[in-house]
């Protein structure tokens, strides 16, 4: 089987859009609008689950005995792929960073 081009630039720039929905919600968790933040990794959450899914469906082929021609394309939309599930990994982690940051800083002036 040979993947589609749209599928696979599908997969680019949906997981290319969810890594840039992360790293804005980094930037509002940061700047303590946690409300944007949540919509930004919401939207970014959909946007990687659609690449993902899109790239299932080529495994799945795979395993069905279907053997999946991999191309350089397809290799960047691999690649594209894992970069995006880094980032929403690291934008969880930043976010809760943030929070924590805000709660002891909070706890801070409330003793002062």
């Amino acid at each position: 089987m040979q993947p589609s081009e749209l599928d696979i630039l599908e997969i680019i720039s949906s997981v290319g859009q969810a890594r840039s929905f992360y790293i804005e919600a980094i930037q509002e968790a940061k700047s303590k609008n946690y409300e944007g933040c949540n919509e930004l990794v919401r939207k970014g959450n959909e946007m990687y689950a659609k690449g993902h899914r899109i790239h299932q469906l080529m495994i799945q082929e795979e395993a069905g005995g279907n053997h999946v021609e991999v191309n350089l394309l397809l290799t960047h939309a691999q690649d594209q792929l894992m970069s995006a599930e880094s980032f929403k990994i690291l934008c969880d982690e930043f976010v809760d960073t943030y929070r924590r940051l805000d709660e002891l800083e909070t706890q801070i002036h409330r003793e002062r």
